[in-house]
């Protein structure tokens, strides 16, 4: 669906500001159905996931889907642990797919799968200088997305709403809304940890750009219908941004203001 609202990455024109993984779908022919479902523009693949389980026609089928309504795909470097590790895994991938996008995934702890801050930046820095359009898959700290952007040179950032299939939400909001404060020209996408659409929604009204989710819509009882949901919710979450919040406050105003006013008492 065209809008005049468009997300504009790397010349790249986007109608849709939800983003869709392709991992842990019960089936090919569900992953085809969600992604038209969803009228995602963006699909990402994970390539090192791809090489050590197989195609088993996941991919085959999700790239057909995603080149029939137009949309790109953005291979990523989940499971790397370094930054050469995640260099290499690129490269590999812009052979395999032919994209010059990456999606960069360093991650510094097995528990949380929290970025590594100083791998990430380093694989971003030699990845941009090879050409790669770079979406760091980040924390919310501002420091660095600030060094992602400006000596990285990335063109998009991919801070995190929380540790990746834990459906918490946006966890630091108070951060998030700083970032999105301090960094107003830059592309900002939620990424990981979003497990409904009224979360997705949050996310849009306070200005971010997109969303990016895979578990809350593959791991859902029906997955075709909850992308669904995500398309309309974030649909509704950057209408509600773009027409203006109403500001929180800490007391009450009537919606129809009475005092000061003369008026007639009925009578009795």
């Amino acid at each position: 669906m065209s809008t005049p609202d468009a997300l504009c990455i790397d010349g790249k024109t986007l109608h849709s500001r939800l983003f869709l993984g392709s991992a842990g779908y019960p089936s090919p022919q569900t992953l085809v159905e969600a992604i038209q479902a969803a009228e995602c523009q963006v699909l990402t693949l994970g390539l090192k996931r791809t090489l050590q389980a197989g195609d088993n026609g996941f991919v085959a089928m999700a790239m057909q889907a995603a080149q029939a309504q137009g949309a790109h795909l953005l291979p990523n470097t989940a499971g790397c642990r370094t930054a050469r590790e995640a260099v290499q895994l690129a490269q590999m991938a812009r052979e395999l797919y032919g994209t010059h996008w990456i999606k960069l995934e360093v991650v510094g702890d097995e528990h949380t799968l929290q970025p590594d801050p100083f791998e990430l930046l380093s694989a971003a820095t030699d990845l941009v200088k090879d050409g790669f359009t770079v979406f760091p898959y980040c924390t919310e700290d501002l420091i660095l997305c600030r060094r992602l952007l400006e000596d990285a040179g990335c063109a998009v950032l991919m801070p995190w709403g929380a540790p990746i299939g834990s459906g918490q939400g946006l966890l630091h909001l108070q951060a998030l809304k700083t970032l999105r404060e301090r960094l107003p020209q830059a592309t900002l996408i939620i990424d990981a940890g979003l497990g409904a659409p009224s979360q997705a929604a949050q996310a849009l009204e306070l200005g971010f750009d997109a969303v990016l989710l895979n578990s809350a819509v593959a791991q859902a009882r029906a997955p075709v219908a909850m992308a669904v949901a995500f398309r309309d919710a974030v649909r509704a979450g950057r209408q509600a941004y773009l027409a203006g919040l109403m500001a929180p406050q800490n007391f009450a105003t009537p919606s129809t203001p009475v005092s000061g006013h003369a008026f007639l008492l009925g009578q009795p």
